[in-house]
């Protein structure tokens, strides 16, 4: 192979694996989306009977099933559970705002 060739199959190569990436993260919006369509009414169920906005016992067990499911799918689990933190707070604030407009 020429130095052209082994860069037009480097270039197609991005372009297949970025369009991979591209297809991926709209998968994830996507599911992201529909994870706090679900938290939005789990903050009005709360809301409603006078829960707290947040649950620890709840997050703790979360955080340990998301490092498990991270390690076996070979993702690192400190950055899944940073993932899932940053998620977490997304809801508390929501169900936060929920409770203060009852």
């Amino acid at each position: 192979m020429t130095g052209t060739t082994d860069a037009r199959a480097v270039g197609a190569r991005l372009v297949e694996l970025r369009g991979s990436i591209d297809n991926i993260d709209a998968a994830l919006v996507h599911l992201l989306a529909e994870r706090f369509k679900c938290t939005q009414a789990v903050g009005h169920l709360k809301a409603d009977a006078g829960l707290p906005p947040a649950d620890p016992v709840r997050e703790d067990a979360q955080i340990s099933r998301l490092r498990e499911l991270a390690t076996q799918s070979g993702l690192d689990p400190v950055f899944a559970e940073k993932f899932l933190a940053f998620i977490v707070a997304e809801v508390i604030r929501h169900h936060e705002a929920i409770a203060e407009s009852r």
